[in-house]
């Protein structure tokens, strides 16, 4: 089904058109619902149109040659996905999932292009995710080097996207067990079993599916071997 004009106004990277601009895009566009763990974007697809998040959260993965996930990025609402194809015209390098229900508008690719090619200030906002792409790459291979899986999840919590509230680093929308678990190759009990000692000695707090960081400090000593983790 066609997208409406207003709800394309609400993406971020669409909001420098006009409305006379954002018309024929919302005649090329359709949207679509994806379950919990449903692909939303197949690695190797030879043609991947432009995602926008309307509802819901995405994960980038890929598999380890003995078919381990590996957790790469997030897509949160409003976000878009899929850039890279359009850029390069070579196949995804990954897979994006539903980490929940979700429901994504799709802009066909040739119109994604042209769209990228022809206006400026997008091809500048694209150009600057790719660099942050390639930035957040170098930090996920830097923390898979990191000894313990207790030091790299430590690290990926301060990497986390995250807002200060009366002084205290939150991130709004904390990932799962599992979901963490893939980013820093360790299982989701060791994780579980980390987030028992991280909310015993205080160092973090969940608040519904938030959770505040009450010692940074203390994390980023941990993730750099400067001190020991607390015990259980």
């Amino acid at each position: 089904m066609p997208v409406s004009i207003q709800l394309l106004s609400r993406f971020p990277l669409l909001q420098p058109l006009s409305r006379e601009e954002l018309e024929p895009l919302s005649r090329a566009m359709n949207l679509r619902e994806f379950a919990r763990r449903g692909v939303v974007i197949a690695k190797d697809n030879p043609v991947v149109d432009l995602g926008f998040l309307v509802e819901g959260r995405l994960q980038g993965v890929d598999f380890t040659v003995d078919g381990r996930s590996v957790g790469l990025y997030f897509v949160d609402q409003g976000d878009y996905f899929g850039e890279l194809p359009l850029v390069d015209g070579q196949p995804p390098a990954e897979h994006v999932v539903a980490v929940v229900k979700s429901t994504v508008a799709f802009l066909e690719a040739g119109a994604a292009r042209d769209l990228i090619l022809h206006r400026p200030a997008l091809a500048q906002a694209v150009m600057s995710r790719l660099a942050q792409r390639v930035r957040d790459g170098l930090a996920q291979r830097t923390l898979l080097s990191l000894p313990t899986p207790f030091q790299r999840l430590c690290a990926l919590l301060l990497q986390l996207p995250a807002v200060s509230i009366q002084g205290v680093t939150t991130v709004e929308q904390a990932p799962t067990h599992q979901e963490l678990a893939i980013m820093i190759n360790a299982s989701r009990e060791t994780v579980t079993r980390a987030f028992q000692i991280f909310f015993t000695n205080r160092i973090l707090i969940r608040d519904g599916n938030a959770l505040k960081i009450e010692k940074p400090e203390l994390l980023r000593d941990i993730a750099q071997g400067r001190v020991d983790p607390p015990k259980a």
